[in-house]
C-alpha cells in the first residue's frame, strides 16, 4: 500500500480484507475515502443512468415540446377564466396555435401574446361586449402599450378586416361600465335606465361631433358617465370613475371639457344662449339636450319637427307662478316689468338675427332657471288644485320643460355610424384635431410672413424705413390728438430662427408650413451647399 497515514504520517499501511479499508499499522487509524474508485473505464467500465437530450427526466413520458404545450394550454385556460372567456378558450387556443405554428411558447412575452389573442377574440364576437385594452392589460399584468402593439401584430398576421373585425363598441362599453360600476351601485330602477339612455344619446352625439375620433374610448366613457351623473344629481368624482374604467384622470378631464364646450355651442340657439358657459352648462343641459332630442327626431329634408316649429312660452305666466311660489316659501325676488311680455320663437320663420335680438334681464333668467329646476312637484300639485291655467297648444310648455327627457329619439338606442351621421342634433362640428391643425398652420404662416418682413427690413433698410415713416406721418396727420400706442415687442423664439434660416436657403413657404423642420434643415441647410440669392428670396 502506498501513501501516508492521515493521523501519524506513517508509511506503514495495510488493507483490511473484510472492510477493504486501509489501516495504519503504527497507530491503527482507519483511513477515510480510501476505497474510492473512479467511474471511468473502457468497454467494461461501470454503466450509469443515461438521459437523452430533450426529455424531462427519468420516468416521464413527455418530452420538452409536450411539456411546453401543456403549460401553454394551462396558461390560456387561466387567462380565459380571468377575462370571462371560458367557453371561448378553444377558439383562443386555435388562434394561438395558428399564429405560432403549433409551437406556442413560454415566458413573459407569451402572456402578452395570449392577452392580445383574447382581445381579438372578444372583438370578433359580436354577441359579447369587449373589454378595453386598459382593462385587459390590468387583468393580465402587462403594460398597456405593449399589449396594444401585440394586438396590432396579431390583427396584421391574421389579416382581419371589417366586418370580421368590427370597430370598438363605444355604446356597449358605456352600458357595461354603468352596469358593473361600483360608483353607481346606489342608483337603481328607472333612474339608472334614464341615465343609460341619456348616456347613449350623448355618446352617439360625440361620435357625430368627431369627439371620439382618434381618442381613447375609456376616457370618453368616463367623461359621459360623470356628465350624466351630474345631470341626474348623483354625486361622483371624475377621479373615482376614471380609476374604475381604467382611464387616465387628466385625459378624462379633457374629454369632459370638450363635451361641455360643444354643448355650450349648441346652447347658443336658446334665447339666453349667450349667458351659457362651461361653468353653468350642467344647469342648462336639460334645455340643450331636449332641443337636441327634438332636433334629431325631425326629418332630414323637412323644416323641423313639430316640437320645434314654434318654441314659445309666456313669461307672464312664468313670472306669476314664480311669484306665487316665492310668496308661499317666503322668498323675495325682484321682477322686471319689461320681461313680463309674451314672446314666441318660431324656428321656421325667424332667422338667427331675430334670435339674437331677444335679450332677457338677469333677474328674469334667474326666475326661469328656478322655475324650471323646481317646478316638477309644484306643477303636479297645481294640476290637482286647478290653479295652473293651461294653454291648449302643441308647443312646449312649462310642465313639458321640466319633463325634458322623453327617450323617444333614435339616438337613445344603439345605431350604426351611417345612421348617426345622418341625424341632426343642432351642430355639425369638425374634428378637434383638424381644427387644432388648422390653427397651427395659421400661426406658422404668420411666423413665415413675419420672418419675410424681418429679412426684407435688413436687406433693404431704406425702403422699409421710408415706408414706415410715410405710414407714421400719414397716421399723425389724420389723428393728431390720439396718443400713440406702444408697439408690442415681438419675441423671437427658436422656431422663428429656423424659419428665417430655411427662407434664406430658398425653401418654399408651403414646405415650411408643414412643420418638418428637422428634415428641411438636413435637406437644405446642412447638406445643400447652396448659397442663397437675394433676388429670388425677395420675389418669394
Amino acid at each position: 500500500m502506498s501513501g501516508l497515514c492521515s493521523n501519524c504520517n506513517s508509511k506503514s499501511l495495510s488493507r483490511d480484507t473484510t472492510t477493504d479499508f486501509s489501516i495504519c499499522d503504527s497507530c491503527g487509524f482507519v483511513q477515510k475515502f480510501d476505497s474510492f474508485e473512479a467511474p471511468l473505464g473502457g468497454v467494461n467500465g461501470p454503466q450509469g443512468t443515461f438521459i437523452r437530450v430533450g426529455t424531462s427526466g427519468t420516468g416521464t413520458l413527455y418530452n420538452y415540446k409536450d411539456t411546453k404545450i401543456y403549460k401553454a394550454h394551462k396558461l390560456i385556460d387561466g387567462i380565459a377564466d380571468r377575462l370571462g372567456l371560458g367557453p371561448k378558450s378553444h377558439d383562443l387556443k386555435t388562434m394561438a396555435s395558428a399564429i405560432t405554428q403549433g409551437e406556442f411558447g413560454q415566458g413573459s412575452w407569451f402572456d402578452v401574446f395570449v392577452g392580445a389573442c383574447a382581445y381579438v377574440v372578444m372583438r370578433k364576437d359580436k354577441k359579447s361586449l369587449p373589454m378595453p385594452i386598459a382593462e385587459v392589460s390590468s387583468l393580465i399584468g402587462c403594460d398597456e402599450y405593449e399589449l396594444g402593439r401585440m394586438v396590432f401584430r396579431v390583427v396584421e398576421f391574421l389579416k382581419l378586416r371589417r366586418p370580421e373585425y368590427p370597430d370598438f363598441d363605444l355604446v356597449g362599453s358605456f352600458e357595461r361600465a354603468l352596469r358593473n360600476s361600483e360608483v353607481f351601485r346606489c342608483v337603481r330602477g328607472e333612474k339608472k335606465e334614464r341615465m343609460r339612455e341619456q348616456g347613449v344619446f350623448l355618446m352617439q352625439c360625440m361620435v357625430k361631433w368627431s369627439l371620439t375620433t382618434g381618442r381613447r374610448p375609456v376616457a370618453v366613457v368616463a367623461a359621459v358617465l360623470v356628465f350624466v351623473a351630474e345631470l341626474n344629481e348623483v354625486g361622483v368624482r371624475i377621479e373615482d370613475v376614471a380609476k374604475e374604467v381604467h382611464a387616465k384622470v387628466y385625459t378624462s378631464i379633457l374629454r369632459y371639457k370638450e363635451l361641455s364646450e360643444t354643448l355650450v355651442k349648441v346652447a347658443q340657439v336658446l334665447p339666453w344662449g349667450k349667458n351659457v358657459t362651461t361653468k353653468n352648462i350642467v344647469k342648462n343641459a336639460p334645455f340643450v339636450i331636449h332641443y337636441m332630442e327634438q332636433k334629431s327626431m325631425s326629418r332630414p329634408g323637412g323644416k323641423g319637427s313639430e316640437g320645434l316649429e314654434r318654441f314659445r312660452f309666456d313669461l307672464d305666466d312664468v313670472a306669476s307662478e314664480c311669484l306665487r311660489k316665492d310668496v308661499e316659501f317666503g322668498t323675495d325676488m325682484t321682477l322686471v316689468d319689461d320681461d313680463f311680455k309674451y314672446f314666441e320663437l318660431d324656428f321656421d320663420r325667424r332667422d338667427s338675427d331675430d334670435v339674437d335680438t331677444l335679450k332677457l334681464s338677469p333677474e328674469c333668467l334667474s326666475m326661469i332657471y328656478t322655475k324650471f329646476s323646481s317646478a316638477m312637484g309644484y306643477a303636479k300639485s297645481s294640476q290637482e288644485s286647478g290653479e295652473v291655467h293651461r294653454r291648449e297648444r302643441r308647443d312646449l310648455d312649462i310642465h313639458n320643460c321640466t319633463e325634458w327627457w322623453s327617450g323617444e329619439s333614435d339616438l337613445s338606442k344603439k345605431l350604426l355610424l351611417k345612421q348617426i351621421l345622418e341625424k341632426d342634433v343642432g351642430l355639425n362640428a369638425l374634428p378637434p384635431s383638424f381644427v387644432a391643425g388648422c390653427e397651427v398652420y395659421k400661426k406658422r404662416r404668420e411666423k413665415i410672413n413675419a420672418a419675410k418682413r424681418r429679412i426684407d427690413r435688413i436687406m433693404h433698410p431704406l425702403i422699409s424705413d421710408s415706408g414706415d415713416s410715410r405710414n407714421n406721418s400719414s397716421v399723425d396727420c389724420e389723428q393728431p390728438r390720439k396718443k400713440r400706442k406702444r408697439a408690442k415687442v415681438n419675441v423671437i423664439d427658436w422656431e422663428d430662427l429656423i424659419i428665417e434660416t430655411l427662407l434664406l436657403h430658398q425653401v418654399k413657404p408651403e414646405e415650411i408650413e408643414k412643420g418638418h423642420y428637422n428634415t428641411l434643415m438636413d435637406l437644405y441647410v446642412f447638406n445643400s451647399g447652396i448659397i442663397p440669392e437675394v433676388p429670388e428670396l425677395i420675389e418669394a
